[in-house]
Order: C-alpha cells, then structure tokens, then sequence
C-alpha cells in the first residue's frame, strides 16, 4: 500500500496520541472527519496500524527487573529457529525478542520481579531444551530513551517531501 502525505499525518498523529478524537485527527490530517476516519480503518484493515495501546510507567506500580539477554542457538537449522521462537513467544516475561545477525542470533527484552525471577526463568528455559548454547545477561539499570513513535521524517523520503 503506497502512503501519501495525509496518511503519514494520520499515522504521526495516532502514534501521539492513540485516543485522539476524530475531529482532532481530521484537523491535524487536513481532512473532514469522516474522509479521515476512512483513511485510518483503511490503514488498519491493510495491517499498518496494528493497535492502540498505553504506555504503563511499571515502576510505579511495582518494582520490576528489566534484563537484555543475548542468545545463540547450538544448531543453526530452519526447525531449531522455530523451535526457540514459538517457545519464547509464548513466555509472557518476555516483551520483546529480535532475531539479529551478527554474533548472537536473538536479542531478548526481559521483565520479572526482581534478577531471582529472572534466573529461574532462565533456568527454566534451559531446562526445556530450547536450544539455548549460551546467553549473556545485561540488567537494565536507567532506561535513557524508549520511544515507541516511529521518525516517519527520517524513515520515509515522500514523508517530509510531501508535507506542507
């Protein structure tokens, strides 16, 4: 699906602010609403904007541990990537995990209770053969940027192009 500059307004918007009203979002569009709204259950039904969601500050609700696990595999076949990827998707501590080149093959976004949490699902995780040859465990100790808003601008040329 090929994006014009009205939809990237649509898309920068919604990622501001998911609970925008549709009169809001037709302003900043450039559209009337219903055109607008349109647009945007076009963009969903087409898969790009995938949901909404709010973003929760944990720590204030609880103490939690965040941890950054680098995992390599012992076997490199199509069934061992499949194997560990259904497993760890199905592990609700795990919040984020990327398939990466270079030296490791997965990086994993970690968050338990506290580091004993953390170690006896690791210690579970190996205790089901998922595959694991080694990890290396980086515990998070100030998140300095997390962003979630996508830089459309530097992403996409027709993005800055075709604004006014």
């Amino acid at each position: 699906m090929k994006l014009d500059a009205i939809d990237l307004r649509i898309l920068e918007a919604i990622q501001a602010d998911g609970r925008i009203t549709k009169l809001a979002l037709a302003e900043k569009a450039g559209l009337s609403p219903t055109p607008c709204w349109m647009r945007l259950r076009k963009l969903e039904r087409a898969g790009i904007v995938t949901g909404y969601h709010a973003r929760v500050a944990l720590r204030r609700v609880a103490p939690v541990a965040s941890v950054m696990m680098e995992v390599t595999l012992g076997n490199h076949r199509q069934a061992d990537f499949d194997r560990f990827e259904r497993a760890i998707a199905a592990i609700p501590e795990v919040v984020a995990c990327w398939s990466v080149g270079g030296g490791v093959d997965y990086i994993l976004k970690v968050m338990t209770a506290d580091i004993d949490a953390y170690q006896r699902l690791v210690d579970g995780m190996l205790e089901r053969e998922l595959g694991i040859d080694r990890y290396f465990t980086y515990i998070v100790t100030k998140t300095v940027k997390e962003e979630t808003v996508l830089p459309f601008g530097s992403l996409l040329p027709q993005a800055s192009a075709g604004q006014e």
